[in-house]
């Protein structure tokens, strides 16, 4: 990336997909069969230089033992609280890979790979500290920051764990990375994400990177004000959202680090015309142009129903923009 002229792009991006199959999200969600089809269909439409699972941020928190609400064509929801105190954490189990959804996730990324040998695969996971405030209720779990810290490290210890076992059988599949999500810290201050979050990032990534496989960590709750801990997590790429300022996130990061984002994936991929799309791709490459180490991508999972002809929009505007320069 950082030898070539072409700027790349790799959005997040499998929700269209599903649509070209004829399939529903609930389907996709539950089947790894059918998730891997929407991956695969939509890496023959478009030409992204990787392709990414679906940002499900409800499968680890499942495996728990956490309800999830699933609806026919919107993404799946938890519902209400698996833990809530000190005791009920400590006796929480951490599951097995054959609870809930692990396993059909598993098997999308390995028939993904099967099928895809040209470019980079990259499935989904979501992160320690958003995991915890998917079991313990994240307003909670921020108050319970400051007042029973012990219990929220507990927690997070127990959720850094699974997810290191759930990337280890990931990694085993032949995919060669995971989007790691973590919108959750990107809601508490730089000092608070360092500590409740980066940490434990960096214990992942410890366990599991490496040369064949990578962590893109994801804060789409990030404005600027957590990037520094975001780069003490060790991740060997960071995604921002995009409430996030590009330019200044680019400022902040290292040249030789690879930096993504940030098309707003509600405001501007599924709700603006392809013109105001076209626009806003190209605003965003012109700004980044000085930056080697920028990779365009959207500022989070382009959600169901987004219109096909805003994705064409997309693409052309770095087709355009490629021919350029």
């Amino acid at each position: 990336m950082l030898q070539k002229k072409k700027r790349l792009v790799i959005p997040i991006m499998t929700h269209p997909g599903i649509e070209l199959c004829g399939s529903t999200v609930l389907k996709a969600v539950t089947d790894g069969q059918a998730h891997a089809d929407a991956i695969l269909a939509l890496n023959d439409k478009f030409p992204a230089d990787a392709v990414t699972a679906i940002m499900d941020l409800t499968v680890e928190a499942e495996a728990f033992g956490a309800e999830i609400k699933f609806s026919e064509n919107e993404i799946p929801n938890v519902i209400g609280r698996l833990v809530s105190n000190a005791d009920e954490v400590a006796a929480l189990e951490i599951p097995s890979l054959d609870k809930g959804r692990i396993r059909e996730y598993l098997k999308a990324n390995s028939l993904v790979a099967s099928h895809i040998k040209d470019k980079k695969i990259f499935g989904g996971c979501i992160g320690p500290f958003s995991l915890a405030g998917r079991l313990f209720d994240l307003s909670e779990l921020m108050m319970a920051m400051y007042i029973e810290p012990e219990t929220v490290t507990m927690l997070l210890d127990k959720c850094t764990t699974f997810i290191t076992e759930y990337l280890k059988a990931m990694k085993e599949t032949g995919i060669n990375g995971v989007i790691l999500a973590e919108p959750a810290a990107g809601l508490v201050s730089n000092d608070d994400c360092l500590q409740y979050s980066a940490i434990y990032v960096r214990k992942i990534v410890n366990s599991v990177q490496d040369k064949r496989f990578s962590i893109v960590l994801h804060n789409c709750g990030n404005t600027g004000h957590c990037t520094e801990a975001m780069l003490q997590s060790g991740a060997s790429a960071l995604h921002f959202g995009n409430k996030a300022d590009m330019v200044k996130a680019l400022e902040t990061c290292p040249a030789d680090l690879p930096v993504m984002g940030n098309i707003d994936p509600v405001g501007i991929m599924r709700q603006a015309s392809p013109e105001q799309v076209y626009a806003s791709v190209s605003e965003l490459l012109d700004k980044t142009s000085s930056y080697g180490n920028f990779i365009l991508s959207t500022g989070c999972d382009v959600p169901p129903r987004t219109p096909f002809e805003n994705i064409k929009a997309f693409y052309q505007a770095l087709s355009d923009y490629n021919e350029k320069n």
